[in-house]
C-alpha cells in the first residue's frame, strides 16, 4: 500500500510539473566552493561544516569567489521518518538540524548545499529520493538548500535493487520539476558520471553535469573497482574530447571535484587546478582546508587563474598541440583576450621554445582565431602572476615534471 501511495503521488506531482523548468539565472559562470566527499566520504558531522565555513572567511576563499558549502553523502539516518517519509538527518552527527546548519553557512555570507541520489538508495547506502522527488525537494527548500549534488546509484539494471534501469533524463527532469516546484532558487548538480551523456540533454534540466566516474587523486590512471572506476586528472581531461560545444553560462561540464591538496606535487596541484580553470569546470575544492597548506592556498585563491575560469565567455579549452612531451591547450576569453595552457606531460624537466609566429589559433567551433604573424599580444603568466614578454619573441621556460603554465593573451595597443 505504502508503494502504492508513493507511485499515486509520484505521477499527481509529475502531472502538476509538466511544463516546469529549472531555475535560470543560476551559475552563469562556473559554480565556486567545497564538497566533503573526497575527504571524509560518509564520516561528516556539523562540526566539520561549519569549521569549514569559517575558514572559507578567514583564508579568504570567499573573498576569491568561492561560495557553496556542500554536505556530500552520509548526512541523514538510515531510514526515512515512518510517518512523514521525511528525511531524517544523523542526530549524531548533526545534532541541531540541517536548517540550523545551513543558517550558519548563509550567516557567513555563503551558500549552502546537500546530497541525495536518483536511485533507491544513496551510493552510501542511506535512503535516496526515488518516489519522494516532491516530499525531499520541499525539504531542501524549508532548509534553505542553495545547491542539490544529485548521484546516480542504486538506479537498477545492476546497479542497485530495482528490475529494470531507470531512465536518466526522466529521473533527473522529474527532480528538476521538484525542485522548480518547491520554490527556493538551487543549483542542480547532475552526478550522473557520463554514461547516459547528459551534455546532450542536460541544458535544460541541471546547471552542470559531470563527465566521467569518480576523480582520484592521481595523474593519469584508472583504479577498477569490479563494476566501477574511477580516474585520475588526465584520464578525465582526455575522456569526452567532443564535448566542449555543449558546455556554457548556466550549464557546465564537470570535470569533478578537485583532488588538489590531496596527495600530488605542488606541480601536479597548480596544473590540475589550472586546467580545471581552463576547461570551464566548476570549482569545487576536496581537500580539508583545515589543513591546507599555505602553497595549496595560494593555488586555489590565485585570482588571475580564477578570472580565467570564470570569463563571461564561458568557452571551454581545447587542445591545440599535442606533441614532444607537451601539450596546449588554448580557451578564447571576452574582449579578444586568449588563455593558453603549456603542460609538462613527462616525467622531468623540460625545456620549452615555442615560435608564436609559426602558428595560427583557430577554435572553428566559436569562430574565433589568432594570427599571431599579424597580430601581437603582450602576455601575462598567469600560474606566477607576472609579466611575460609579448608574443613578438619566442615563448621560452624550463618546466618541472607536470608542471604547467598558463599565459593570458591581451590584444596588444
Amino acid at each position: 500500500m505504502k508503494q502504492l501511495i508513493l507511485t499515486a503521488a509520484a505521477l499527481c506531482t509529475l502531472a502538476q510539473g509538466i511544463g516546469a523548468q529549472k531555475f535560470e539565472g543560476l551559475a552563469q559562470t562556473p559554480p565556486m566552493g567545497w564538497n566533503s566527499w573526497n575527504t571524509f566520504a560518509c564520516d561528516i558531522n556539523e562540526k566539520v561544516i561549519r569549521e569549514t565555513a569559517d575558514l572559507f572567511v578567514s583564508l579568504g576563499l570567499k573573498d576569491a569567489g568561492y561560495e557553496y558549502v556542500v554536505i556530500d553523502d552520509g548526512w541523514m539516518k538510515m531510514e526515512r521518518d515512518p510517518e512523514t517519509y521525511l528525511l531524517v538527518p544523523d542526530p549524531e552527527k548533526f545534532p541541531n538540524g540541517i536548517k540550523a546548519l545551513a543558517d550558519y553557512v548563509h550567516s557567513k555570507g555563503l551558500k549552502f548545499g546537500i546530497y541525495n541520489c536518483a536511485g533507491t538508495l544513496t551510493c552510501g547506502g542511506y535512503p535516496g529520493t526515488r518516489g519522494f522527488e516532491y516530499i525531499d525537494a520541499r525539504q531542501y527548500a524549508e532548509w534553505g538548500v542553495d545547491f542539490l549534488k544529485y548521484d546516480w546509484c542504486s538506479t537498477g539494471a545492476g546497479n542497485g535493487d530495482l528490475p529494470y534501469q531507470q531512465n536518466a533524463p526522466a529521473s533527473y527532469t522529474l527532480m528538476r520539476d521538484a525542485i522548480y516546484k518547491a520554490g527556493r532558487p538551487m543549483v542542480f548538480s547532475i552526478c550522473e558520471w557520463g554514461d547516459n551523456q547528459p551534455w546532450l540533454w542536460g541544458e535544460n534540466v541541471g546547471h552542470m553535469w559531470r563527465v566521467s566516474g569518480d576523480i582520484a587523486n592521481c595523474w593519469d590512471c584508472e583504479l577498477s573497482y569490479g563494476g566501477w572506476s574511477s580516474w585520475g586528472v588526465w584520464s578525465i581531461i582526455r575522456m569526452r574530447p567532443g564535448i566542449r560545444k555543449y558546455s556554457g553560462p548556466g550549464h557546465w561540464n564537470d570535470f569533478d571535484m578537485m583532488e588538489v591538496g590531496n596527495g600530488f606535487t605542488l606541480a601536479e596541484d597548480r596544473t590540475h587546478f589550472a586546467m580545471w580553470c581552463m576547461l570551464a569546470s566548476p570549482l569545487i575544492l576536496g581537500n580539508d582546508i583545515r589543513t591546507m597548506s599555505k602553497d595549496v592556498l595560494g593555488i586555489v585563491t590565485n585570482r588571475e587563474l580564477i578570472a580565467i575560469n570564470q570569463d563571461p565567455l564561458g568557452i571551454q579549452a581545447f587542445r591545440f598541440i599535442d606533441e614532444k612531451g607537451y601539450e596546449i591547450w588554448v580557451k578564447p576569453l571576452d574582449k579578444g583576450e586568449w588563455a593558453i595552457a603549456f603542460v609538462n606531460m613527462t616525467d622531468g624537466r623540460l625545456h620549452i621554445d615555442y615560435d608564436w609566429r609559426k602558428h595560427t589559433v583557430k577554435d572553428t567551433l566559436f569562430s574565433r582565431d589568432i594570427d599571431f604573424g599579424k597580430q601581437t599580444f603582450d602576455l601575462r603568466d598567469a600560474t606566477h602572476n607576472k609579466a611575460a614578454g609579448t608574443s613578438a619573441t619566442n615563448f621560452v621556460r624550463d618546466m618541472d615534471a607536470h608542471d604547467i603554465v598558463v599565459l593570458r593573451l591581451t590584444p596588444k595597443k
